[in-house]
């Protein structure tokens, strides 16, 4: 196992990228812990297979460095490394028994057959794959083989790192939770650093202890689950976590206090913004919006049920602001108003925090 450092790090697919756009990752510097558990989020084309891939050495940046521990291993190829990586689809060999696919690994490390076999019945065992040792790899189903490539990442406990790129985008949806469980339960285990690539939100804060939001080639948070749900750095952070995603809201600084179309709106230990900002907002997310008995003057547009509570979607001159309502409280009907929590309600210039926010 190895702490890994990505350290002003770049990387273009075109071979003279000239603008910003040309580059899939941007100025990205990292350090993971020895033995943490961490989730790469973020949507289609952001980057993190990309980053994945140079971590892993199938890819070499285009500028930058990747250090596993104290040793710069940035032209070390992949095998040479000592990582295990399971990727999107199910990579096994389907001529062999799943007993033989998951000792495989082992037996090119050189490990003894009782060493091999005590790991063999561990792992099958953890992902339920007992009954079918015997079987053949050809036969099974696509969640059966994704469980083989699963158990291969994690056989070995002598890995500087064990890699997953979307490992859950073929397994039915009821065995995701059951996987994502098993796999923090294994993490927990044995320590290995894990590194995880996910567009599911779900799957990222189940598994991490810390998270990194990609968006359009960079970084824009990391943080532990809560850090990313309570105090957002970026409005795209607001959005993309969280069901349903942040209210994001064009406010004005009047004599040094947020105003929301006309409204003054008490924030989270509020700093001026530097000059040159181009837009300027707030950032609440809607469990911390209610109703009220004055405030902000809104209409109930729609409601929708989703059993422990409701999502209520309103407007203010045509801006939508949502909150959650607890099942069993009455909703608001004519003159409806609402107020934010302050200690949740943050100002963001040109969609980043503003530094004094979050003091």
């Amino acid at each position: 196992m190895a702490k890994i450092g990505l350290r002003g790090l770049k990387h273009s697919y075109l071979k003279n990228p000239e603008s910003d756009i040309d580059w899939a990752l941007k100025d990205i510097d990292l350090e993971w812990t020895d033995g943490g558990a961490y989730a790469l989020l973020g949507p289609s084309g952001c980057g993190k297979t990309t980053l994945l891939n140079i971590i892993s050495g199938l890819l070499k940046p285009s500028r930058g460095q990747v250090w596993f521990g104290d040793e710069d291993v940035t032209n070390t190829p992949p095998d040479r490394r000592n990582i295990a990586q399971v990727f999107q689809f199910p990579v096994v060999y389907d001529t062999m028994t799943v007993h033989d696919n998951l000792a495989f690994p082992l037996r090119n490390r050189g490990f003894s057959k009782i060493e091999a076999e005590h790991k063999v019945i561990e792992i099958a065992r953890m992902l339920d794959l007992e009954d079918m040792l015997p079987r053949r790899a050809s036969g099974l189903t696509a969640d059966s083989k994704q469980k083989i490539s699963l158990g291969r990442g994690l056989i070995r406990a002598d890995v500087n790192a064990i890699l997953f790129d979307e490992p859950l985008t073929v397994i039915d949806p009821h065995l995701k939770w059951l996987l994502r469980s098993k796999l923090k339960e294994l993490h927990q285990k044995v320590g290995s650093t894990m590194i995880y690539v996910t567009h599911d939100q779900t799957e990222a804060l189940t598994f991490a202890d810390q998270v990194v939001v990609m968006h359009d080639g960079t970084v824009v948070q990391v943080g532990t689950p809560v850090e990313l749900f309570e105090t957002p750095r970026h409005t795209f952070v607001g959005h993309f976590i969280g069901s349903p995603g942040m209210n994001v809201l064009p406010c004005t600084i009047e004599n040094g206090a947020a105003r929301f179309n006309g409204h003054a709106v008490e924030t989270r230990g509020f700093a001026q913004p530097k000059a040159g900002a181009q837009r300027l907002e707030l950032g609440v997310r809607p469990e911390f919006v209610r109703f009220a008995e004055d405030g902000i003057p809104v209409k109930i547009v729609k409601v929708s049920d989703t059993g422990r509570h409701r999502i209520v979607e309103t407007r203010f001159d045509d801006v939508p602001i949502r909150l959650l309502v607890p099942e069993g409280e009455p909703l608001a009907t004519d003159n409806a108003h609402v107020r934010f929590d302050p200690a949740h309600t943050q100002v963001y210039a040109d969609g980043w925090m503003v530094d004094g926010a979050a003091s």
